[in-house]
């Protein structure tokens, strides 16, 4: 096994240090529950774990946790921590990593729909979490970029995070016109399919990101964020490689499903979803693209035209059909066109 980076170490001998001296406070373990998902076969339960001032005083449901602005990323994760998970009457136990965080796969198996599970530590139930099972002959998903394809930011790229992080709350944020109702539409069309938004975005945002998607009409997935910061192998997680990890993972836990990938053209999607499409062709039906404007792709990139990403994927080999547009208005016709023709046999 390769030894660790000196960037992991560091920040792993930070955050112990930070922990002894808040325990000290009397700080305790809170956990702030993400919304999770499940197969026919397993039910995978996502969830973090800090240290708060006084857990009987938190609110028990992550909707309630309202914390804004640079609050969101001043934390403490609370590291090698016990938790205990209860799905379906049964009770299983985890260990939060290095960033306090808990990604459970347990043999459960739950019927379609929405479900609550129980979450705990030191034997006492902190919080409720939901997980979505889609219908088991779904054969239609969507996942969905979140920054600049459902939301948008306005800022250039490396000062989003500082700034709607630490200085603005989602509120101050504004919605991509149409994109929820184009959502909503497809997901009718297709009752019990999944949806999930993949970003590169930091788990630390999930509460705030949850509640800018419900406040603005969105349906209710699961997000598949990561953890910024150092890792075994450097000081900064690939992006790139996270959504690539994401989507493989989905294509192999959802067989039968053909995913409908949206996201825009600022950064690395088309690629992104290009490659995906190439290499699991009967995993996706069609490609949706945002085009930013010309403002929105200077800030972006720092070019007033998409990102001149040549991509990796060969140009002749064939891919899923793939759409543009400058909103959800704008996409909604060309997606159920593609969606509603018929297969070439």
């Amino acid at each position: 096994m390769a030894r660790p980076h000196y960037a992991s170490l560091l920040e792993d001998w930070l955050n112990i240090g930070v922990q002894a001296v808040l325990r000290r406070r009397g700080w305790r373990e809170r956990i702030i529950p993400h919304v999770g998902y499940g197969t026919s076969d397993f039910v995978r339960v996502l969830a973090r774990v800090v240290l708060g001032r006084d857990p009987r005083n938190q609110p028990r449901f992550e909707e309630d946790q309202v914390v804004r602005g640079w609050r969101v990323f001043v934390t403490a994760p609370a590291t090698k921590v016990a938790v205990t998970v209860t799905v379906g009457g049964q009770t299983f136990d985890a260990v939060t990593d290095r960033g306090g965080f808990v990604d459970l796969t347990v043999p459960v198996v739950l019927p379609p729909g929405w479900h609550e599970i129980d979450l705990g530590v030191h034997g006492d139930r902190q919080a409720r979490a939901r997980v979505f099972v889609p219908d088991p002959d779904a054969t239609f998903g969507l996942v969905s970029d979140i920054d600049d394809t459902v939301m948008l930011t306005m800022l250039p790229r490396p000062m989003i995070a500082a700034w709607n992080t630490f200085v603005r709350d989602e509120q101050a944020r504004r919605v991509v016109p149409g994109m929820a109702q184009l959502y909503d539409e497809l997901l009718a069309d297709h009752p019990g399919a999944p949806i999930f938004y993949l970003s590169t975005g930091a788990w630390n945002t999930a509460p705030t990101l949850t509640r800018f998607l419900a406040r603005h009409g969105y349906p209710v997935g699961p997000l598949l964020l990561t953890d910024w910061g150092p890792t075994n192998t450097g000081w900064f997680r690939s992006g790139q490689e996270h959504k690539r990890t994401a989507l493989r993972r989905l294509a192999k836990e959802f067989p039968n499903v053909r995913w409908v990938l949206v996201g825009d053209d600022g950064q690395h999607d088309p690629r992104l979803y290009g490659d995906f499409a190439q290499t699991h062709p009967d995993h996706v039906s069609a490609i949706g693209i945002r085009q930013l404007t010309p403002a929105e792709q200077v800030l972006s990139h720092g070019l007033p035209v998409p990102n001149p990403d040549p991509g990796a994927h060969d140009p002749h080999r064939p891919t899923a059909a793939t759409v543009h547009g400058p909103d959800g208005h704008a996409l909604r016709p060309q997606l159920r066109n593609v969606l509603t023709r018929p297969e070439p046999t």
